[in-house]
């Protein structure tokens, strides 16, 4: 079974001063001696702070949580990397459950549940309703429920993580990297942890309302590839709601007060006709991601096959 020592700690920060040295000291103390931060220019001590309690400290060429985790990952040279915030909210006591499903062979990839034991305060109403709507929409877009796709602590080996296509540069990464989940195949597992409500002193970077409708604008974008048949589906829907209206508001005018209103009339037609044209790509589209996911899968037996005759 592998050990701690193949194990990377991956912390994002920016401006976590008052809480990255007890974060830092809590992974080392429960074993864990390559930690590595990767900060955002934080205007305050935490790279100094993270230093002087043992880790390694690199600063992001640009800004954004999911550049930070791009680039900490490159960085890396362990197999297995445990990515939690630096702001205290993440136990390293669970970090052993986080883990034992890569350890044994049954994931590639680990989520943390926040919601199965939360602590008071850890999280404001908004919030747990704003989570609780995205992971509702999550499994509805894209077929899979994983409980928490907005959780920050993820256990991953490296090998699976170089396979996703990753660009988000903000709190998008873990929206992301869910989605990459399913479309690649990654076995996945969530486990239940503590989720701690940050320490006074401390200031939150997420932005509940803005970086909320970036990441319901992540989500839905990335059904395109993921789940075509309800991307182009939904868009089909709105204009055929919107050609039957314009129908409606045309056959009113000519019965009702004998007005005829042709131009809005062909405007109805077209968007219809457009609205079917859509619909029959999405359907197309969804039978080539289909068709495409059973070659990669073919692909992958496969290349497993040739791996284990080498071996």
């Amino acid at each position: 079974m592998p050990n701690r020592d193949d194990v990377c700690v991956l912390l994002p920060t920016l401006n976590e001063a008052e809480t990255i040295g007890d974060v830092v000291d809590g992974f080392r103390e429960v074993g864990f001696e390559h930690v590595l931060v990767v900060d955002g220019d934080s205007e305050d001590d935490t790279r100094s702070i993270a230093r002087d309690h043992g880790a390694e400290v690199i600063v992001q060429s640009g800004s954004g949580k999911g550049q930070a985790v791009r680039e900490g990952v490159d960085a890396i040279d362990q197999p297995y990397v445990l990515m939690a915030d630096g702001d205290g909210t993440y136990r390293p006591a669970d970090a052993d459950q986080m883990l034992e499903p890569l350890f044994e062979g049954r994931a590639d990839h680990v989520i943390g549940d926040r919601f199965a034991d939360m602590e008071e305060g850890a999280m404001t109403r908004l919030n747990q309703v704003g989570n609780r709507l995205i992971n509702r929409l999550f499994s509805v877009i894209h077929g899979r429920n994983l409980q928490d796709i907005l959780s920050g602590y993820r256990a991953f080996s490296r090998e699976s993580f170089q396979r996703f296509q990753l660009d988000a540069d903000g709190f998008g990464i873990e929206t992301e990297l869910a989605v990459e989940c399913v479309r690649q195949g990654v076995d996945t597992e969530v486990v239940p942890i503590e989720y701690l409500a940050r320490p006074g002193g401390s200031e939150t970077n997420l932005h509940p309302l803005k970086d909320g409708g970036r990441i319901i604008l992540t989500l839905y974008t990335l059904a395109r590839t993921n789940n075509p048949i309800f991307y182009f589906g939904s868009v089909a829907f709105a204009g055929m709601l919107l050609g039957v209206g314009l129908g409606g508001f045309v056959g009113y005018a000519y019965f009702v007060n004998g007005v005829t209103r042709q131009v809005m009339a062909l405007l109805s037609a077209f968007t219809i006709l457009l609205s079917v044209q859509i619909l029959m790509f999405g359907v197309l589209s969804d039978v080539i991601v289909t068709v495409n996911r059973e070659q990669a899968r073919r692909l992958d037996d496969i290349s497993e096959r040739l791996r284990e005759l080498d071996d």
